[in-house]
């Protein structure tokens, strides 16, 4: 397939023919793509060789709008890194390449969908807090989830043509930011600086702190430049091109000012927007709806758990200001990337479902309310989160690896009674291959290549696993790149998934919901047997196998220590907890019971070894912090890579072994 490569200028630039222009969208409209389109690498269009190059669509918008390439190239990259998606939403609603939004309709063709009913806090020893569903208002939407509207009105494209076809979107979003530069009262300049208020506005953002993030960031972009191929086969380069931009054009746009005081890297903007700590009654445990504590100074924090929110910005900043509910240390936008801190980094969110887990974790909710249908997350988004991260984990000594920093999906139950209401996002549509790219911390190949650890590392990309997002297998999801791969009961291409006691007993089903049968990238397994071009690695009790050719590997050798059980036992008990033995209790703080989950280890099976803790247990049961008190105990505990999620086992159970000193994997 023919690859072409933009390489934008400064100078003057003509305006594109009328021929040029329709010939793109002509083009565009025999490509238009439903949700369910093929991948790139089937599609008939690509196939033929007949599409016109993402490329080319991008400079004929930018000279058909007077929009300076660069410009339009960087804010679109910080949106979808210049894909389409083949015409689904993101989870928020934008569309295409220029992530033009349209929450009304997206809300409309979305079938509503729970995806859990864990209790957020996690502690069994206090009351229940009730699950509450979100509000979906369609008719109550913030102009940043319809922008779709504007660009349908400046073009007089059909709104189904923005959001299906991609050269009608990246006309659309060129119309938009010209419309933004008018609106400032700055000329259509050639000048790439001269636009630093209409990218701002771009945004979305009504904050100065977050317009300033996105735009230096897309400013950043333009300087550093960028290249990659694209959802339809071809390579799109923006090259480097120095630029100061004109950021006194900013207090032009009349945002509001970012409330001060937020834990956060200044460059990031983030505003301080705190959750309410209150009483509730005067009963002496009943407030809400966080916990007072002092980390790191009593607990180590040890986790970072990534989640997306399953409701709009405003319903979500509404949420973590309920006293009555639950709470998160920050919030991240989609479309701009912004950032609002609830908690300080020592306080307890309630967020994870599991209560230890709570007591160690920094929690990060990042908007996204369309998982039944909405597969990505913008670039900006992305950008920041991981831009926060790298300062936590470098300021509370974190480390930057899938044992550490885990999805909600990969945290544990803390009873049996609570394994199958746990939640289960970010999803297989979180791209932790391209998150830890930005980390600094990419995953790669480490020790011998027979090493019989693996590291889960699909291609995101063309790992398009059929899954289903409504309520049936009749409701698929558009085609998609995934981080997840399936796990089968026998090394065939029709056996059925491999069963989940505590969740799915019997063979599970292709939902995105069900992690059941589900290993993503970034987390470690061990090998338990090769056939041919078919891998088993030991997972929740059992051997679950994928498809792993060789030529195109699904895993990297890993190194690290992987836990067996002790001879002499017959079996193992798995924990969602790491909490003390009862003699460690003190005087007038309830004994929390050791209650294994339903999940046990069994000899001849092997489990990579994420970290090693002594049992704590953090009693927070009154209002005042002078209340409070760590127990700590001295079991000490191994944290499992057991299934999808983590899971806890006694030290004395097991016997660690390195895998430098263990035998080549089997095959």
């Amino acid at each position: 397939m023919k690859e072409e490569h933009v390489t934008p200028h400064r100078t003057p630039r003509r305006a594109a023919t009328a021929a040029t222009i329709a010939t793109v969208l002509l083009t565009g409209a025999l490509a238009t793509t439903s949700a369910t389109a093929q991948p790139p690498e089937t599609s008939p269009r690509a196939a033929s060789g007949t599409s016109t190059s993402r490329a080319t669509l991008f400079h004929a918008a930018a000279e058909h709008h007077h929009v300076p390439e660069t410009v339009l190239l960087a804010v679109s990259y910080l949106q979808s890194r210049w894909d389409h998606h083949g015409g689904a939403p993101s989870t928020d609603a934008g569309y295409g390449p220029m992530h033009l939004t349209d929450a009304r309709t997206a809300l409309a063709e979305a079938p509503h969908h729970s995806d859990g009913d864990e209790d957020p806090r996690g502690d069994t020893s206090r009351p229940t807090l009730a699950h509450r569903e979100t509000t979906r208002d369609p008719e109550h939407l913030p102009p940043a989830l319809q922008t779709l509207d504007k660009a349908s009105e400046l073009t007089g494209l059909p709104a189904s043509r923005l959001r299906t076809d991609p050269a009608a979107n990246i006309e659309g979003g060129a119309a938009l930011l010209a419309a933004h530069q008018r609106a400032t009262g700055v000329p259509l300049s050639t000048d790439p600086a001269q636009w630093y208020g209409a990218v701002a506005a771009y945004s979305g953002a009504t904050e100065t702190g977050a317009a300033r993030r996105f735009a230096d960031d897309v400013f950043s972009l333009i300087n550093t430049g960028e290249s990659r191929r694209t959802d339809d086969g071809t390579v799109v380069t923006l090259s480097p091109t120095p630029v100061e931009s004109a950021t006194a054009q900013l207090d032009g746009l009349k945002l509001k000012a970012t409330p001060p005081g937020a834990e956060c890297p200044r460059e990031l903007g983030c505003a301080w927007l705190p959750a309410p700590y209150r009483t509730l009654s005067e009963e002496p445990g009943d407030f809400g709806n966080h916990d007072l504590s002092d980390r790191p100074n009593n607990q180590g924090i040890d986790y970072i758990v990534i989640h997306d929110t399953e409701a709009t910005w405003n319903t979500t900043l509404d949420l973590v200001q309920d006293p009555t509910y639950v709470s998160w240390h920050y919030s991240l936008r989609s479309a701009d990337g912004h950032i609002a801190n609830h908690l300080r980094a020592k306080d307890v969110g309630w967020h994870a479902g599991n209560w230890y887990v709570n007591s160690k974790a920094i929690g990060l909710e990042h908007e996204g309310f369309l998982a039944e249908g909405g597969q990505w997350y913008t670039e900006a988004m992305y950008r920041t989160s991981a831009r926060l991260v790298r300062h936590l984990a470098k300021k509370y000594r974190i480390p930057l690896d899938r044992a550490h920093v885990i999805g909600h999906d990969n945290v544990p139950g803390t009873v049996p009674a609570n394994v199958a209401g746990m939640h289960q996002d970010p999803g297989p549509y979180w791209d932790w291959d391209h998150y830890f790219d930005l980390l600094g911390k990419p995953f790669t190949a480490q020790g011998r290549p027979t090493s019989p650890l693996v590291t889960i590392h699909p291609d995101y990309g063309t790992n398009t696993e059929p899954y289903y997002c409504g309520a049936t297998p009749a409701d698929l999801c558009p085609v998609h790149g995934s981080a997840s791969i399936t796990l089968r009961t026998e090394p065939r291409d029709d056996a059925p998934p491999v069963t989940d006691i505590g969740i799915r007993p019997s063979p599970g089903t292709w939902s995105v919901y069900n992690h059941a049968a589900r290993v993503s990238t970034g987390q470690k397994y061990v090998v338990a047997e090769r056939r041919g071009d078919w891998t088993a690695l030991w997972y929740l009790g059992q051997k679950g196998w994928f498809k792993n050719d060789p030529q195109r590997a699904k895993t990297l050798p890993a190194k690290g220590l992987v836990a067996r059980l002790r001879p002499g036992l017959d079996s193992a008990p798995l924990y969602g907890r790491a909490y003390p033995e009862a003699e460690a209790y003190p005087e007038g703080i309830p004994v929390q019971p050791l209650v294994p989950l339903q999940y046990t280890l069994r000899p001849g099976q092997l489990y990579s070894v994420g970290q090693t803790v002594n049992g704590e247990y953090y009693h927070s049961k009154t209002f005042e912090l002078a209340g409070h008190t760590v127990v700590r105990g001295s079991i000490t505990y191994h944290q499992l890579q057991y299934g999808h999620r983590i899971m806890f086992v006694r030290a004395d159970d097991v016997l660690l072994t390195s895998t430098d000193r263990m035998s080549p994997d089997p095959h």
